[in-house]
């Protein structure tokens, strides 16, 4: 078992799961303080936000909401509880959005996934995330101060001088996005420099296929692990090894309530089926509530216990983009109107949109699961579909379980040829 960060990795699930419910109400109520939350929130009672179940019934706030609500009320849209001089920085990403960091130690909550990979005291690591504008690079900073490692701020591009600084200090541990490291990796090969230093990367802001894993330990380093971030949340999960192996899936941080709902409605979906993932985070500077990432993910579910000796749930990872808004023959149709259109027939247990033929000629076909579908009508949700879509649709019916499990409520096949 490997030695955990601190002992809240490893307590027993029943434990974790009291201690975020017990929680979640001062959460709530500190929420409210903020200006933009207590609109959000302005007829819910903290105190009766004591369950998943209660948790549930709030509104969600989706990430492609923020530039609207920050131009409202500049520059968090009043969701900082922290006034804006009593903050450490403020990051703009493109949108522009705007993101804030509070002064408490390790606060985007980067000390468990390096420490995760491998990073411990003493360590050096070589931070190739950007230091301008955008926080990646200083969650790994906070995270490092946390382990007590030193870090060489790196920022990205500069290749030949990145390969110089690696040979010259050799760090044992990259930080980046793994294309760039293949970029390091590649330029040290032409140059003919040793940079064999790294044996470890700690790696995120874009996916990383198998193949790109594997040629990154084909070329000396074995151990890359990824972690699941945002810049308005920090660490979400991460990557996790019990010695050369890797553990299932990405364990959640403990600071995270997370919920997987079927996008376009806010509700939980089943564990193990693919959904949006939304997140709960205890942040006493920039809480989040209900938060929709726009991010597909999944509980693992009948996974065994982690040999790493971390107990948290486990998810897939990165399993792509939740909004799936199709524009057909002129109109926007958006998954929250086929949750809709399920709503207003209970007998549909799950419902996915299947846009299909070429453009100006397509077909959209409301496939329903449904108990019986040999005696199932329906023309009462053809019409539900041109109330709430302004478009013909038709409608099949198919059995319980028949629907792919990826998470589109929306399916764009057409021909664009």
């Amino acid at each position: 078992m490997e030695e955990a960060l601190d002992p809240l990795e490893t307590r027993a699930q029943d434990r974790r799961e009291r201690d975020l419910m017990a929680r979640l109400p001062q959460l709530v109520a500190h929420a409210k303080a903020a200006a933009g939350w207590s609109r959000i929130l302005k007829d819910i009672n903290a105190a009766d936000i004591n369950s998943r179940a209660a948790l549930a019934t709030l509104p969600v706030t989706h990430k492609s909401e923020l530039q609207a609500l920050q131009t409202q009320q500049m520059p968090f849209g009043g969701l900082n509880t922290t006034p804006l001089g009593q903050l450490a920085r403020i990051y703009m990403s493109p949108g522009p959005i705007f993101d804030p960091e509070g002064r408490g130690q390790d606060w985007w909550r980067f000390a468990r996934p390096l420490h995760a990979a491998g990073v411990r005291r003493g360590g050096l690591l070589h931070n190739c995330f950007s230091y301008h504008f955008t926080p990646a690079a200083f969650m790994v900073e906070g995270g490092a101060a946390r382990i007590g490692c030193a870090v060489i701020p790196a920022g990205s591009g500069q290749t030949e001088m990145q390969v110089q600084a690696i040979h010259a200090l050799q760090p044992d541990t990259y930080v980046g996005t793994p294309s760039f490291l293949k970029l390091i990796i590649e330029k040290a090969q032409e140059m003919a420099v040793d940079i064999s230093s790294i044996r470890r990367a700690l790696v995120s802001a874009e996916a990383l296929p198998e193949s790109l894993r594997s040629w990154l330990a084909e070329h000396g380093v074995p151990c890359v692990l990824q972690v699941y971030a945002s810049a308005d949340i920090g660490s979400i999960a991460y990557e996790t090894r019990s010695g050369e192996l890797r553990d299932p899936g990405m364990v959640l941080d403990e600071e995270v309530i997370l919920e997987i709902v079927r996008p376009g409605s806010g509700e939980p979906v089943p564990a193990g089926e693919v959904g949006e993932v939304v997140v709960t985070v205890f942040n006493p500077d920039y809480p989040l509530i209900r938060f929709a990432t726009g991010d597909l993910s999944a509980i693992l579910t009948d996974t065994p216990p982690s040999p790493c000796g971390r107990t948290n749930t486990r998810i897939k990872g990165w399993l792509g983009r939740a909004d799936q808004t199709t524009k057909i023959r002129g109109m926007f149709v958006h998954p929250s109107q086929v949750h809709e259109i399920a709503r207003r027939h209970p007998h549909i247990i799950k419902a996915r949109l299947v846009v299909s033929g070429q453009i100006a000629h397509e077909t959209m076909t409301l496939h329903c699961e449904v108990a019986d579908p040999a005696s199932a009508s329906g023309a009462d949700i053809v019409e539900s579909i041109r109330v709430l879509t302004k478009l013909r649709g038709e409608v099949q019916f198919v059995a319980p379980g028949s629907l792919p499990n990826d998470g589109k409520v929306i399916a764009d096949v057409r021909d664009y040829a």
